[in-house]
């Protein structure tokens, strides 16, 4: 099965802050995803993480990799520089790829941490995968909210779990129809 998720932001402090996430400390927020992840993803999923997979942290990138299951692959964003220079951490990755179009269940994907405004086969039946935004709801999520064919993967609007592409048009449409009546 393949799952997407973006913005993990491990080892990250201010994160939990920035984005409201219900946990009390980086220690605690890290062995969650950690935890979520391995209950959903077994050894034979494809995770595509959308960008931003660790950020100031003080454990070794390896040290997360290595606790996750499934096969992984990143989607680079912009958080993500000096992962990409840690040839040990970058091991655990099956591609590495700054955007990447596949294929799930006939789906035409095409993945991004940026959100595009378009992109390959925008005006065909292609979706758009992307994080960056988290869970923010003005600048780039005002246009994308129209888009039905752009999917964000960020981990606050996914249950901070690694999701399908059904679970990922279902958390979508809430997350737009929460921010719609909180108007």
């Amino acid at each position: 099965m393949k799952l997407y998720i973006a913005d993990l932001h491990f080892g990250h402090q201010s994160v939990i802050n920035f984005d409201s996430r219900p946990f009390a400390n980086v220690n605690e927020m890290d062995r969650f995803l950690i935890d979520s992840w391995n209950r959903r993803v077994t050894k034979n999923d494809q995770v595509y993480i959308v960008g931003d997979f660790a950020y100031r942290n003080e454990k070794p990138f390896s040290w997360y990799l290595k606790r996750l299951t499934g096969e992984k692959h990143l989607i680079i964003g912009n958080h993500d520089k000096k992962l990409l220079k840690d040839e040990q951490a970058m091991g655990y990755f099956a591609s590495a790829e700054y955007q990447l179009e596949i294929t799930d269940n006939q789906k035409h994907i095409v993945l991004s941490h940026f959100p595009l405004a378009e992109w390959s086969g925008f005006f065909g039946d292609v979706y758009q995968i992307y994080g960056h935004i988290h869970n923010r709801t003005d600048g780039a999520f005002a246009y994308m909210k129209n888009l039905d064919r752009a999917l964000n993967a960020g981990a606050c609007i996914n249950n901070y779990t690694p999701v399908s592409f059904p679970e990922l048009v279902a958390n979508n449409q809430i997350f737009r129809r929460n921010r719609e009546s909180a108007r």
